[in-house]
């Protein structure tokens, strides 16, 4: 149930798959710099940095997966069910905030992960609903801009925050679990395997690629950790703008979700609903759906910025096949 990464090649680039059985009715929204985000026990904040990002809008109020601001902070929420905890007692010394608000409070105010550290600081993560049909989602979060990366955890001990030196996060276990599960993948190679096994026998490689025997293939979210780790971590790309969503998009594809590998029951099926590549440092979200491979991108530069209302593209769905004959 989906994988967040961070890449950098000449520019930062962030971004997410999103893996689930259905669709909302996402949309790529940017929300300028003037719109009134109205906060449950906040008050409004009528100016903030303008963001953009998929988000889900009820009541005109963007509930967004992921964004980034336009100073190029960036982030996550993915799936944490069973882990996630949120306070059930409002704090009067603390800046109150409902799940469903973190992602703007924070891209709101932010231009880095070390400003995102001193605000969550004095967070206290409510647990109150969207409305009666929309319950708090149970989430964790990863926090990125193009100098760190921080997984951002609410649980039964309060709000933990870990250093992310991989710039990857997937779903459970907890985060600082997953990290300690790479040792157990540390001999794994890109380059091809010696015999280790004994000297007294003859073995060699009938393939390449074998140095990465062990590598994880199943769909689960320690899973996709590991592999996602393996392959961004290895990955060789040149620095221009189409080279590296290119390369940004071929990575996402290790962790892709194909219909029918994960059966949920009476005919539903996980799949990779988008996959989303944001160029941070240019304010530029591509996308592709699991009906559309073909690579779109709204930029949030090209749009008035000053505006007070959301501004809100459908994705476009439907292969585009390019015919050359």
């Amino acid at each position: 149930m989906c994988t967040s990464i961070t890449y950098k090649t000449k520019d930062f680039y962030f971004g997410r798959t999103l893996d689930y059985e259905f669709s909302y009715g996402d949309e790529i929204t940017i929300t300028p710099r003037n719109y009134p985000f109205h906060f449950r026990k906040m008050g409004m904040m009528g100016s903030h940095y303008a963001m953009i990002g998929m988000a889900y809008v009820p009541e005109d109020f963007p509930l967004y997966y992921e964004a980034i601001n336009e100073a190029g902070l960036c982030i996550a929420g993915l799936n944490f069910v069973g882990n996630a905890v949120y306070q059930k007692e409002v704090q009067a010394d603390k800046d109150n905030i409902a799940q469903f608000e973190l992602i703007p409070w924070i891209l709101g105010q932010c231009v880095s992960v070390k400003e995102a550290r001193k605000l969550l600081a004095n967070v206290n993560l409510i647990d109150i609903p969207f409305s009666s049909t929309l319950p708090p989602a149970q989430l964790h979060w990863m926090i990125a801009d193009r100098e760190e990366a921080v997984t951002l955890e609410s649980v039964a001990e309060g709000l933990r925050i870990y250093d992310n030196p991989v710039g990857v996060m997937t779903n459970n276990p907890p985060f600082d679990e997953q990290m300690f599960q790479l040792n157990n993948y540390m001999s794994l190679s890109t380059c091809e395997p010696e015999n280790h096994f004994c000297d007294k026998l003859p073995l060699h490689t009938y393939s390449r690629g074998m140095g990465a025997l062990g590598l994880p293939g199943d769909l689960s979210s320690q899973s996709r950790f590991v592999r996602a780790s393996f392959v961004k971590m290895n990955s060789v790309c040149g620095d221009s703008e189409k080279e590296s969503i290119s390369q940004f998009f071929h990575i996402m594809g290790a962790v892709d979700q194909q219909r029918g590998c994960c059966d949920l029951g009476d005919g539903k099926y996980e799949v990779t609903l988008y996959t989303a590549c944001c160029n941070a440092d240019k304010g530029i979200y591509y996308y592709t759906s699991y009906d559309n491979h073909q690579i779109s991108a709204v930029d949030i530069r090209k749009e008035n910025l000053e505006a007070s209302e959301l501004i809100r593209y459908q994705p476009v769905q439907g292969e585009q096949i390019y015919l050359q004959n």
